[in-house]
């Protein structure tokens, strides 16, 4: 995890520099604070991933001399195709846009995501399409 929590870091040092560039040639404050909520996106996740990087064992990928057999493991069978995603993501637009245009279209987003919910969980108890 130290590949990623120095990404995230740097993206976070990179944003910070442009922060306090931007800030100092235009004096504006809600760009500076969009720039300065992207520079914490990157350092809370990637200080984070540092930490926690120091308490768990080294990964293969964290390991220079690993080997590509180092990294091998159980392949597990994927998930089958669902339409529920699709569904649930209709129902949330459907939802962002009652917000909108008015409640009426909203009511029909909530009975889509609840549909969506309740469709997946059936699906993944039984362990196939519904």
């Amino acid at each position: 995890m130290k590949v990623e929590a120095y990404l995230l870091l740097a993206i976070g040092a990179f944003f910070g520099v442009v922060c306090a560039i931007y800030w100092f040639l235009s004096y504006e404050t809600s760009g500076t604070l969009m720039l300065l909520g992207t520079m914490l996106l990157g350092f809370f996740p990637g200080s984070y991933y540092l930490w926690w990087s120091r308490r768990m064992k080294p990964r293969p990928e964290d390991d220079p001399k690993a080997e590509r057999a180092d990294g091998a493991g159980v392949v597990a069978t994927f998930p089958s195709s669902s339409i529920w995603p699709f569904v649930f993501g209709v129902g949330a637009a459907t939802v962002a846009l009652g917000l909108v245009f008015g409640v009426w279209s909203a009511c029909v987003g909530f009975v889509l995501g609840g549909a969506a919910v309740i469709g997946f969980i059936r699906e993944s108890r039984r362990g196939g399409l519904v």
